[in-house]
């Protein structure tokens, strides 16, 4: 039985990631034509309580952001609420008569990176026999490892990309394949330029009470002023994995390494994406290392609720950065968090959860700073 409902759990997990509607239950099906179509999503409040200074980001959602922790030790704002509902989804997907997949979904988080009420597109692609292209989750990802939290953006060092990407992705049994569109970062804002497509390469599958992942990624990072241009490799590669210790109790996490692919470390640098290169003195590129790892464990207490707790962490080797003068202020090196959560469901489709998270921040130069906050969801599915 723990086998049968932890092969369960995973499938239902990847699942629900292709569709990015985690714990959505379809509730206007219909058919015509030999189409079979679904409409889902959810409405969902977020609330923050920031406990030491304001960490809520500027994007909606209440997520926590790295980039505002005070790490100079001045006195910062303390005791702040905030709310809102901008994490609310909607979706459709259609099934052609011919086997074609079809999904469009999205989020009122805004577009590129407002805070406003404007829908944003999460996922929209077709998939036909293994055959995926359009923007959906990035290819080197894996949500096998996480443990379930509330904070949107997510904690550092989960598996892989933890976003979306434009892509081509062929996936055949336990491997998929991918191009996607690059995701890049050089230290001091050197302009890139995107020459060739991200390769990607997944293997996830589950076996008795283990679930698994492994994932590697390898694309170019260059630079180009007009006057002076370099490119060179960045690679990163990740491993993630799910143990049911028991029916109740499952013990998860992951681990990650990058070699200018930092872009891809979820959550480094001063929030999302950590720097992948410098421009040294000759006007070379150099790569910068980095990794990061998440452990976490989920009890359920029956009834419909849960308790989850995790830690997670990213770390840059940013030491020849800084020494080549790419930086003009120290920058973050390390970023971590550890939080624990109830989650319960009152009624069916619907679900509920209160949070205590811890957030830090180092940067290369020893300074370091840390906030903490209670935050609260309530999910209603449909």
């Amino acid at each position: 039985m723990k086998s049968n409902k932890l092969r369960m759990a995973v499938q239902a997990t990847a699942a629900m990631a292709v569709l990015g509607a985690a714990g959505h239950a379809s509730a206007f099906d219909f058919k015509a034509g030999g189409y079979d179509a679904s409409v889902y999503g959810y409405a969902r409040l977020n609330a923050t309580y920031d406990i030491d200074e304001n960490l809520a980001t500027s994007r909606g959602t209440r997520s926590a952001n790295y980039s505002q922790i005070n790490t100079s030790g001045a006195d910062e704002p303390t005791g702040i609420f905030g709310a809102d509902a901008v994490q609310s989804r909607l979706g459709v997907k259609v099934m052609t008569p011919e086997d074609v997949k079809v999904v469009v979904e999205g989020d009122f988080r805004g577009a590129n990176g407002t805070s406003n009420s404007n829908l944003r597109l999460r996922h929209a692609y077709g998939e036909y026999h293994g055959v995926l292209m359009g923007q959906t989750w990035s290819n080197y990802n894996s949500f096998v490892g996480n443990t379930s939290q509330l904070d949107f953006d997510g904690i550092p060092g989960a598996g892989g990309y933890q976003s979306r990407s434009t892509q081509v992705r062929y996936t055949t049994g336990p491997l998929s394949l991918s191009l996607e569109q690059p995701s890049q970062s050089i230290a001091g804002g050197a302009p890139t330029k995107d020459s060739l497509p991200a390769a990607t390469a997944r293997f996830e599958a589950s076996q008795g009470a283990v679930g698994y992942s492994a994932g590697a990624i390898i694309r170019q990072v260059a630079y180009d002023t007009g006057t002076n241009d370099d490119s060179t490799m960045g690679y990163g590669v990740f491993v993630a994995g799910k143990i049911g210790v028991t029916d109740m109790l499952s013990v998860q996490g992951a681990f990650n390494y990058s070699d200018g692919a930092n872009a891809y470390l979820y959550r480094s640098g001063s929030n999302f994406a950590g720097d992948d290169a410098y421009v040294d003195g000759s006007g070379s590129l150099k790569t910068i290392t980095g990794y990061g790892g998440t452990i976490g464990a989920s009890l359920d207490t029956g009834n419909g609720g849960s308790v989850n707790a995790l830690y997670g962490m990213t770390s840059l080797d940013l030491g020849d950065a800084v020494s080549a003068g790419a930086y003009a202020t120290s920058p973050h090196e390390k970023n971590q968090m550890v939080a624990v959560n109830y989650q319960w469901t009152p009624v069916k489709h619907t679900m509920m959860g209160v949070q205590y998270a811890y957030h830090k921040t180092e940067l290369e130069n020893g300074d370091s700073g840390n906030g903490s906050r209670v935050q609260f969801a309530a999910q209603y599915n449909f």
